[in-house]
């Protein structure tokens, strides 16, 4: 998992400028607008979701998947296991890492420039979102697991408590846009909001996207509704 982060207090520089033109114009900031936290961009490579039915078949009954690094996310982490995925062409891709903790359904993310070189013709699909979607084999060092769907290039997206979401004005469902600054400098429009009181304030952007306009850690990056 490739972590690339946005400076970090651009979002009180935000808040201050909100709180002026709010002022100017006689009206209060939205409800909860008043403690946005940092905006964070991170670049998420390719990865596997699965449950323990299908860690068991690929590690052995009653595998436990374990902790490699602890993500962004509250209590989600880096699997220190990882898996061969097989293509339709047996082309493989080695060391897809897991994320954890273990979930409902199997679910394997790429970027397009990946599943070209496997032979796959992937959706664009929100996380979850797995019907008709292709299917792929697994291997591990206990045996295989047949996902027969579930692979998808994951449609980009925030996280949001909902005090950033009142912030920002938006809600679950709504789009948003991503201007990001830089010698490669672009926006990215379609941006998924995802809204739960467990989230922190993060975006996340693939491979492709993050080589396009050579996200570093420095880069200037402004959420935009």
């Amino acid at each position: 998992m490739a972590e690339q982060t946005s400076v970090a207090h651009r979002a009180v520089v935000e808040h201050l400028v909100r709180q002026i033109v709010y002022q100017r114009l006689g009206k209060s900031l939205p409800q909860g607008a008043s403690g946005s936290n940092p905006l964070i961009v991170n670049v998420s490579a390719r990865h596997c979701h699965l449950t323990q039915e299908a860690v068991e078949a690929l590690f052995g009954k009653g595998h436990k998947l374990q902790v490699h690094k602890w993500l962004y996310q509250e209590g989600q982490f880096a699997a220190k296991e990882t898996v061969t995925l097989i293509g339709p062409r047996s082309r493989v891709i080695s060391n897809l890492r897991i994320l954890g903790p273990c979930r409902t359904l199997n679910q394997v993310e790429l970027a397009y420039t990946d599943a070209i070189a496997l032979g796959f013709d992937i959706p664009l699909r929100a996380s979850g979102n797995i019907k008709d979607t292709p299917g792929c084999m697994l291997m591990g060092p206990a045996g295989f697991f047949e996902m027969s769907e579930g692979v998808i290039r994951a449609l980009r997206h925030v996280h949001m408590h909902p005090d950033d979401a009142s912030f920002y004005g938006v809600k679950a469902g709504d789009d948003m846009k991503l201007k990001i600054g830089g010698p490669c400098s672009l926006a990215l429009d379609k941006m998924l909001v995802r809204v739960d009181k467990s989230f922190k304030l993060e975006v996340h952007i693939d491979t492709d996207e993050g080589n396009a306009c050579n996200l570093q850690p420095e880069t200037p990056c402004e959420l935009i509704k």
